[in-house]
């Protein structure tokens, strides 16, 4: 309920945003003022680089702070962020990082390796509980104190050689480790305002909010209004402030796909940057108006997981009949309607070569033998269940055809429950659900990126299942150095997410959203990533 008076709310903002503006609309203010209006699907869970976990979240915070490599936002090729060079030692083991020398946060304050060395031992604090903190288990010791097995952070290998020089110390050479440095868990923050607002290691604090906020990318946050909008503007203190033409950015959290549309056609929002656009406008968009409907498959996974600490769920043979029992190309081809590929692994085809074996398909019967066998003939005496979901269009009708894939063909039944962005995350995180829809789209160009996220201890695995013998294969994959070898421990981990079915695969993703034409330098990639700094409007075309 609560989001539905937001988007009324919302609404309501952009008709008297276009009527203040003697009836503009939005797109053309912005067009006039390089201001650019986006449709960000949820309201974000937080702020704070270092406890967030979303997309609508990573969003707003990328526009926000650096970290210190940046990502080509059309060849995802490796680029200077807040570092302006680097060395990396023959043995590939330890980098050095030399930052820009006109690096300034949005205060005024040097950006400094020391902030870095802060920063990082603040993400990967226990007291924290950063659920991305796995991420930074390839530097020499993180790992301990990242599990607490220790507390002297002088003992990671993180140090400040000097105000501009940050030297990082690797347990294995990890060839991507330039990439995974453009994720947020490794963006700074500013100390002194993290100190003034509260300890280093609050979840909760007052840092983030407008007015107090200091950042180091190309804007500042300048108003966070809760289930209305977060506006940014340009950070005149950014290194590279010269190269951003953008003033600013307006982010409207729209979690109706229908109202999105409408939004994007009516001239309230110069771009749909959620997983994909109302699927009943697809096919209208690709017939008429194909110029602005971006259409990508991304490295990515939509998948549904399973309580494991929970009965019935705690019994592979239901977990496995589940997910024999769902229909995948009818779910691609009816439902979403979008390009998505059906999925019968958990992990994408890599771009890299890595390329996962199926080890089920869709089987019926074999889903009923099983149920069978786990004590559910024909599906009787199976308990009513709930599948989760974030508010959202699109989720919703995903859900709805599954609940009848398993209500016809295994004679059970389950109910939906949709839940606000937050409050899902919260009900996932906490397993406090049956079962629950869940998506990934790569942070980094690697398999390991989804390996790693049912990993026993990784802050991202919600279904409590834990597998040591899967630990071992992916933490080997980390460590092996032949590709060959680390993709046949990688198979190896595959089968077990196979045998174990933690997770039920359901597609590969596709990015579907609409793009003023006069959006300049946003371009589709396989990470759904779309930095900024070079993003512009051009007049002309509106």
């Amino acid at each position: 309920m609560l989001k539905q008076i937001g988007l009324l709310a919302i609404a309501g903002m952009l008709v008297l945003s276009a009527c203040s503006k003697k009836q503009q609309t939005n797109v053309e203010y912005g067009n006039q003022n390089q201001i650019l209006f986006i449709a960000n699907g949820d309201e974000p869970q937080a702020l704070d680089p270092h406890i967030t976990t979303g997309a609508p979240d990573f969003h707003v915070i990328s526009s926000l702070f650096e970290g210190l490599i940046s990502l080509d936002p059309k060849t995802l090729a490796v680029e200077p962020g807040a570092a302006a060079s680097w060395d990396i030692s023959e043995d590939q083991l330890t980098y050095t990082f030399h930052l820009q020398p006109q690096g300034k946060w949005s205060n005024g304050d040097p950006v400094t390796a020391q902030d870095f060395v802060y920063s990082w031992q603040r993400a990967l604090s226990p007291a924290l509980g950063n659920q991305y903190a796995y991420m930074m288990y390839y530097i020499e010791n993180a790992e301990a104190f990242g599990k607490g097995e220790m507390t002297d952070f002088s003992q990671v290998g993180v140090k400040a050689l000097d105000a501009n020089t940050l030297q990082v110390k690797l347990n294995n050479p990890t060839p991507y480790f330039l990439q995974v440095l453009d994720h947020h868990t490794y963006y700074p923050v500013h100390p002194a305002t993290i100190e003034k607002f509260g300890k280093m290691t609050d979840r909760v604090s007052p840092w983030t909010l407008p007015g107090n906020i200091v950042s180091n990318y190309a804007f500042k946050l300048k108003r966070w209004e809760i289930n209305k909008v977060i506006e940014v503007e340009k950070n005149e203190n950014y290194w590279d402030a010269d190269v951003v033409k953008l003033k600013g950015i307006q982010f409207f959290p729209i979690t109706q796909q229908q109202v999105e549309e409408r939004a994007f056609r009516s001239g309230q929002v110069h771009l749909t940057y959620t997983p994909q656009l109302a699927i009943e406008k697809i096919a209208t968009y690709e017939k008429e108006n194909p110029e602005v409907l971006k259409k990508v498959l991304v490295y990515s996974n939509y998948f549904y997981i399973f309580n494991t600490t929970r009965k019935p769920f705690d019994d592979v043979r239901v977990r496995k009949a589940l997910a024999y029992a769902v229909d995948r190309e009818a779910l691609v081809k009816r439902v979403t309607k979008g390009g998505e590929i059906p999925a019968y692994h958990f992990v994408p085809p890599d771009p890299a070569g890595h390329s996962p074996k199926s080890y089920f398909t869709y089987d019926v019967e074999k889903a009923r033998a099983l149920l069978a066998e786990a004590g559910f003939p024909n599906g009787e005496g199976f308990p009513a269940f709930d599948i989760l979901f974030n508010t959202h269009d699109n989720h919703r009708k995903i859900a709805l055809a599954i609940q009848q894939m398993w209500r016809d063909k295994l004679n059970i039944q389950a109910n939906l429950m949709n839940q606000e962005w937050k409050v899902y995350l919260n009900t996932q995180q906490n397993l406090h659900y049956d079962v629950s829809r869940k998506a990934w789209i790569a942070d980094y160009l690697d398999p390991s990126n989804f390996y790693e996220l049912l990993l026993s201890y990784g802050g991202n695995n919600d279904t409590g299942w834990k597998n040591t013998e899967y630990d071992k294969l992916v933490e080997g994959a980390q460590r092996e150095q032949d590709p060959q070898k680390r993709f046949e421990l990688f198979e190896q981990a595959n089968k077990i997410i196979a045998d174990e079915m933690p997770v039920a695969p359901l597609y590969f993703m596709s990015d579907i959203n609409l793009v003023r034409t006069n959006v300049k330098n946003w371009y589709q990639n396989v990470l759904h990533r779309h930095p900024y700094k070079t993003v512009y409007l051009e007049t002309k075309a509106e």
